[in-house]
């Protein structure tokens, strides 16, 4: 009998509405809005606002504390008022609303972090005696002819899960 595995991490990302139901405007304390959330390396910020009026600027900490929209890292504003932000490497970001709107608040500061490591899961034993955990899947009977011949190798697919794969 022949069987390939494959292993699923549990991995998510987290999209969060900046301002929740408020969104991107400066009727929002963005500093309350951020405090006691987790950003994780892989999680996404969406920025909604009046695109008419207002933009989405990552800036250095110093042009974020004096609200300097001049030199920015880079304007996330795409012009639908519905901006994406990937939050894909752990460090500190600083986000300001230019035109005049960060000295009226537009503004937040997040750390991201890499995520937690996934909680263990000790193997269950099945009915069948094969093992599995809940971050697996096994599937039996799949390439007869490698596994008669011994052709069966371990290969990791897009750094998220790894299946066995004939060569």
């Amino acid at each position: 009998m022949c069987a390939a595995l494959i292993t699923f991490p549990e991995v998510s990302s987290t999209r969060f509405t900046v301002g929740a139901n408020m969104g991107w405007n400066s009727n929002v304390n963005y500093t309350i809005w951020a405090k006691g959330k987790h950003f994780y390396n892989g999680d996404w910020l969406f920025f909604v606002y009046d695109r008419h009026q207002m933009n989405v600027l990552e800036v250095n900490k110093t042009d974020y504390e004096t609200c300097n929209s001049d030199n920015p890292i880079h304007n996330w504003t795409t012009g639908a008022g519905r901006d994406v932000v990937p939050l894909n490497v752990t460090r500190p970001y600083y986000f300001i609303s230019g035109k005049g709107f960060c000295h009226g608040g537009m503004k937040v500061a997040i750390y991201v972090e890499n995520p937690p490591p996934p909680p263990s899961s000790a193997p269950v034993k099945s009915d069948s005696s094969r093992y599995t955990s809940r971050r697996q899947i096994v599937i039996p009977h799949c390439f007869p002819d490698c596994c008669h011949l011994g052709l069966v190798r371990p290969v990791l697919v897009e750094k998220r899960a790894s299946i066995m794969l004939c060569t």
